[in-house]
């Protein structure tokens, strides 16, 4: 595990062998939510061993109808966030949509996670970087692995090695994503962790009705593939009753699936690492 990551975890009773979890709802919606995820998420991977990340994001930023719900407030969001972290001695994450927002986002957060349709954006993985927070950038739907390495070469253009890639699958058609499992060794050669993206990855954008899709039915094969090829992460957007959140709902895996998903993943990783 990179020196980073260990440091990150220091705080945590965990398996350096394992891989590590980015979790929780897709976005802020109340202090209740966020506290209950991190509660049950943090007690299911202490036993087995996962380093785990809280995830929540303070706002949203790239929603496709002007009528879809975007927040409670960015400074309200973040602090609800770092409070949850605190309380539960976790590290936490959320995602950043301009350059002026890394430095205030970063007073909240330890990880900066740059959103895929913005990976490109010099300023903002500039000023990322410039935090000396770890940044996760997520490779956009229509990139290929190889390429993410010119996102990471940014972001230590700073100065700042504490880099993290993730894959969330590629656009095929106008309503669709498939995932190349290809991408997560070719991330890997640009010397940074690599994470899967399970949920996001099954999204089916685009739909008329200007909410996006999912199939939440595939997370465990998503999860699962992603283990066997390798990869050092998971990212898993989880909440109570996905039907009811406000943002990602459909592509969301409801949270009491998710012990017995750790569960399975915990030992698939145990044999793919004996090879």
């Amino acid at each position: 595990m990179e020196k980073f990551l260990k440091d990150l975890f220091a705080g945590q009773s965990y398996d350096e062998n394992n891989f590590f979890l980015i979790a929780g709802p897709c976005v802020v919606e109340n202090e209740e939510l966020l506290m209950e995820v991190a509660d049950k998420v943090s007690g299911w991977c202490r036993n087995l061993g996962i380093p785990y990340v809280f995830k929540s994001s303070y706002r949203k930023a790239n929603r496709t109808s002007a009528n879809s719900f975007t927040g409670i407030g960015d400074e309200e969001a973040l602090a609800l966030v770092k409070k949850t972290g605190e309380k539960y001695k976790l590290p936490t994450t959320s995602d950043i949509h301009a350059h002026e927002e890394a430095a205030i986002a970063a007073k909240y957060i330890d990880i900066l996670q740059i959103p895929a349709f913005l990976c490109r954006q010099s300023d903002l993985l500039h000023a990322a970087g410039e935090t000396g927070k770890i940044v996760n950038v997520k490779k956009g739907q229509f990139l290929s692995g190889p390429s993410m390495k010119f996102a990471a070469e940014k972001i230590r253009q700073t100065g700042n090695e504490k880099v993290i890639l993730t894959e969330r699958g590629t656009t095929f058609g106008y309503q669709d994503l498939v995932v190349d499992y290809r991408n997560i060794p070719w991330m890997q050669e640009h010397k940074a962790p690599v994470v899967m993206d399970v949920t996001h990855s099954l999204q089916q954008p685009n739909q008329t009705s200007g909410i996006t899709g999912g199939n939440p039915q595939l997370i465990g094969t998503i999860a699962k593939a992603a283990i066997a090829t390798g990869a050092n992460g998971l990212f898993i957007e989880t909440h109570p009753e996905p039907s009811k959140a406000l943002s990602d709902g459909a592509n969301m895996l409801r949270l009491d699936l998710l012990e017995g998903l750790l569960q399975q993943l915990v030992e698939l990783r145990k044999v793919v690492s004996k090879f």
